[in-house]
C-alpha cells in the first residue's frame, strides 16, 4: 500500500505549533480593505487556532 500524500491545500494553509495545535491565518484580509476598519484589519494579522472540532480533518489531510 502507498503512502497517504500530504494534501497541497492543507500544506499551504496549515502549520503545526510546538504543542501539537494547528494555527491558520484569519480570511478576508487579502483585498477590499477599503471598507474595513483599521482595528477589523489589525484583529485580523493575527495568526489564529482551528477549531477543535475541525482538528481530525485537518489532521487526516496534513498526513504525510
Amino acid at each position: 500500500m502507498p503512502k497517504m500524500k500530504t494534501k497541497s491545500s492543507a500544506k499551504k494553509r496549515f502549520r503545526l505549533t510546538g504543542t501539537g495545535k494547528i494555527k491558520r491565518k484569519h480570511a478576508f484580509k487579502s483585498h477590499i480593505l477599503t471598507k474595513k476598519s483599521t482595528k477589523r484589519k489589525r484583529a485580523l494579522t493575527h495568526i489564529g487556532l482551528i477549531d477543535k472540532s475541525n482538528v481530525k480533518q485537518v489532521r487526516l489531510m496534513m498526513m504525510k
